[in-house]
């Protein structure tokens, strides 16, 4: 049984902005302060997080827009005024008296001998770190040109960039760029994480995430409920030890189908990482072509191209997909599959090609106990939408998918979500040195195998996707993200899984 410590910290919750904006008053409330002390919070935060990155750094350009999110830009900047760095403040309209509690931070850095100038791209080449406090979480719609302007030069420069809150021009909640969006090097965010900063191009935009709850998160978690959980493997304690009087088939009879001519790799990758993340015994069902590719050098694999049934009543789970192909041989493969485990409810891992055929024959099947893998463009074929929809609306389109087929989805990417239709996680581990041919293999295998050791199927995703992003930071910490091939993570994969 996995051991999991699954921490209620708000640093491993996921708050939508609108959350955060109706809950963090009532929140400063309950902890005897005002919003403005939250902004002076978070102006003397960000400029901490500007101190951890460029300590040496002299000249700070501070960029504000007209909300809070420049009343946060404006204390950073006295904060740093105060510390004798020499402080730029640009803003879109330098006139504009803002209102409000951005209105007193910007009267504070007036007040102070400080100086708003409208921004012209060549300050960039002055500075040595740029704040970004133009465009918060309130922003839905595609930003204005003035702004566009000032991303475009930003995002064209090699300047660092600290975002406040969020990178200007993302939406919050959806990670979606609204037209233009800052490339930061770190987003400090506040009060609770916004999800659009965990995956996809958000994951990508905000670069380094971190997160203060500026002293009021016990308050603010008891008002609000989260709309995801970020997961670290930090939160699983492992499978434990095997007991002394244990045997092979303790550990699960696991069934990897695929490896159509010429793509036997695909299901060696899935079967080996099978076999390397515990699963008792694995056998591979593959085309007759395929059969010395897939069993040679790993004698641990029994590899077959008959009698598929016989080799799934053997099984105790299965996975399907890896190399699969989509011709005749695989659609009567997959079929076969479908129907054996849909009628002896086995658990089901669906991968890779299995995932388009599924998208032609969803009406045919009622699954019960599955994980589907899909990556963008698989999702998009099952949910009959398009890749671009999928990839703007990840959170969405992941429960959409769950829902469809009444399975956990792993929805594949930066920041992998994983959604059983009531509730969502998603991977804070992983990295683009991952994006290489058969590591989705490799994941499916991994998955299957914690089915197979008889892991529920919530867990058996969560710690499963854990595992293989977790082995790929490992890999690209020891040699560089760029070079890392598939099989590169078993080693990682079966260290981390016995920790």
């Amino acid at each position: 049984m996995l051991d999991t410590k699954l921490a209620t910290s708000l640093a491993h919750k996921l708050f939508r902005a609108d959350q955060v904006r109706e809950n963090e008053g009532a929140a400063a409330e309950q902890t005897g302060c005002d919003m403005y002390t939250l902004m002076q919070r978070a102006g003397n935060a960000v400029f901490r997080q500007c101190q951890n990155l460029l300590p040496n750094t002299d000249i700070y350009l501070v960029i504000v827009g007209q909300g809070n999110n420049a009343g946060d830009g404006y204390i950073a900047a006295l904060k740093a005024k105060q510390a004798g760095k020499h402080v730029l403040v640009c803003a879109v309209e330098p006139d504009r008296v803002l209102s409000g509690d951005a209105g007193k931070a910007q009267a504070q850095w007036l007040a102070s001998g400080g100086s708003i100038s409208q921004f012209e791209p060549e300050l960039l080449d002055k500075a040595g770190l740029v704040v970004d406090a133009m465009l918060g979480t309130g922003i839905t719609s595609y930003i204005r040109n003035e702004f566009a302007d000032i991303i475009d030069a930003l995002n064209a420069h090699s300047v660092p960039v600290v975002s406040i809150d969020v990178p200007s021009g993302l939406d919050a909640n959806t990670g979606q760029s609204l037209g233009r969006c800052v490339q930061a090097d770190v987003t400090v965010t506040f009060v609770g994480i916004k999800p659009g900063l965990t995956t996809g191009a958000g994951k990508q935009s905000c670069g380094k995430l971190v997160f203060d709850d500026l002293g009021i998160g016990k308050a603010f978690a008891s008002l609000a409920r989260s709309s995801a959980t970020l997961l670290d493997i930090e939160q699983f304690g492992g499978l434990g030890p095997r007991d002394v009087h244990s045997h092979k088939g303790t550990y699960g009879r696991l069934l990897c189908v695929g490896g159509n001519k010429g793509t036997a790799g695909a299901i060696r990758l899935s079967s080996e990482a099978a076999l390397r993340s515990g699963a008792g015994m694995v056998r591979v069902f593959t085309h007759e072509a395929s059969i010395v590719q897939v069993s040679a050098g790993r004698p641990e694999l029994m590899v077959s191209a008959e009698d598929i049934e016989a080799s799934l009543e053997w099984a105790t789970c299965v996975v399907i997909g890896p190399g699969l192909g989509q011709d005749e041989w695989a659609e009567s493969a997959f079929m076969t599959v479908m129907k054996h485990c849909q009628a002896h409810s086995k658990p089901l891992v669906i991968d890779a090609d299995a995932l388009n055929i599924l998208s032609r024959q969803a009406t045919a099947y009622t699954i019960t106990d599955c994980i589907l893998t899909p990556h963008a463009g698989e999702a998009a074929r099952l949910l009959g939408v398009s890749i671009d929809d999928v990839e703007t609306e990840r959170f969405n389109y992941a429960r959409q998918c769950a829902q469809r087929y009444h399975a956990t989805c792993v929805l594949k990417g930066a920041g992998t979500i994983i959604d059983n239709e009531r509730s969502t996680w998603v991977c804070k581990h992983g990295n683009p040195g991952m994006a290489t041919a058969g590591s989705g293999d490799v994941l499916s295998g991994i998955l299957g195998a914690l089915l197979a050791q008889g892991l529920s199927r919530d867990i058996a995703a969560k710690y499963g996707v854990i595992l293989h992003a977790k082995a790929g930071d490992q890999i690209a910490e020891l040699y560089g993200q760029r070079g890392m091939i598939a099989s590169d993570l078993y080693d990682a994969v079966r260290a981390l899984i016995n920790q």
